[in-house]
């Protein structure tokens, strides 16, 4: 299962089922990834580009960019 977020320029794609959980997005993108809402992922608390740098740096891969 895969989870669908945009912003009108890019999708992030979140896939739950190999996500490690290793906090990286949190911890480095907190307006935009926070665990304590729902949906956890909110696409206008950041720009573009920062969140393109966050979700690179995914170490599961569990996070992934397509351009709209």
């Amino acid at each position: 299962m895969k989870v669908e977020y945009t912003n009108g320029e890019i999708t992030v794609v979140w896939q739950p089922k190999i996500c490690h959980h290793s906090g990286n997005c949190v911890r480095n993108l907190n307006p935009v990834f926070d665990t304590g809402r729902v949906p956890w992922v909110d696409m206008n608390a950041a720009s573009t580009d920062e969140i393109i740098s966050v979700v690179n740096k995914c170490p599961s891969g569990a996070l992934s960019i397509k351009q709209n």
